[in-house]
């Protein structure tokens, strides 16, 4: 969704950014870190931001009592909730008990800590109350468009759990909240027939490249490129997303 993300940044609109888990594939808080920084690059490069600002200005704030860190680059906020990646089938990672998003919506569990321990979430509605604080639906007449994962299996097989999850927390959410919203196709993007026109891609291109340059600045053995170039390289020439309207 890189491309699309990144045309409404440049529009000047207020934008929010939620990472649910830290994306840290079992390993140390090394690289966890390390990809909040590239994802905060990736970031500065969409908002046209200078180069100096490219790890945002960076704080804690609270909401319900959790601890969030959360960084300001340009128009955009981001939040990274830091929680435990649940691996690709969503049964988690033994360094980090097992945790997983899909655990914890189904009541598997009872509660998800953060790595960093600065909060647990306790149950998956404290969770989806949580993300709805984060969203800012301040007042009824705002309009709220969020793009995520697309939580069907049909329409979107074979992606990351953790990835379904995010799409079915909105989906769970929008019971209560008028969001509209923009579901995107994962992993099953690279099947696709081609759709993004040559600045759309080299948009694309630009975003991930500033993600994965500071993953090889702090291990060269970190780029997502080198460990999926085709795969990568067929993404960058596609972006599949159904919008449902607002309620």
């Amino acid at each position: 969704m890189g491309d699309v993300v990144a045309e409404r940044v440049r529009t000047g609109r207020p934008m929010v950014f939620i990472y649910l888990t830290a994306g840290d594939d079992g390993r140390d808080s090394l690289y966890w870190t390390t990809r909040e920084r590239g994802a905060l690059e990736s970031t500065r490069v969409a908002t046209t931001a200078a180069a100096d600002t490219a790890f945002g200005e960076c704080s804690t704030t609270k909401a319900l009592e959790h601890v969030i860190k959360k960084c300001t680059v340009g128009n955009t906020e981001s939040y990274f909730l830091r929680l435990p990646d649940g691996r690709r089938d969503g049964m988690g990672f033994a360094s980090h008990s097992y945790q997983s998003l899909r655990k914890l919506r189904g009541n598997r569990i009872t509660s998800m800590s953060a790595l960093d321990g600065s909060t647990a979430y306790n149950g998956w509605a404290d969770l989806l109350t949580t993300v709805a604080i984060l969203v800012g639906e301040g007042s009824a007449d705002r309009t709220v468009t969020i793009h995520t994962s697309d939580p069907s299996v049909v329409v979107n097989p074979h992606d990351h759990f953790d990835h379904r999850m995010a799409g079915l927390l909105v989906a769970e959410s929008r019971r209560k909240h008028r969001w509209s919203v923009v579901y995107y196709t994962g992993y099953a993007l690279a099947s696709r027939a081609a759709n993004r026109s040559r600045d759309q891609a080299r948009q694309k291109v630009a975003l991930f490249q500033a993600y994965d340059a500071v993953m090889t600045r702090t291990n060269p053995g970190w780029s997502a490129y080198r460990e999926h170039p085709a795969f990568y390289s067929e993404c960058m020439l596609r972006t599949y997303g159904r919008q449902i309207p607002r309620r």
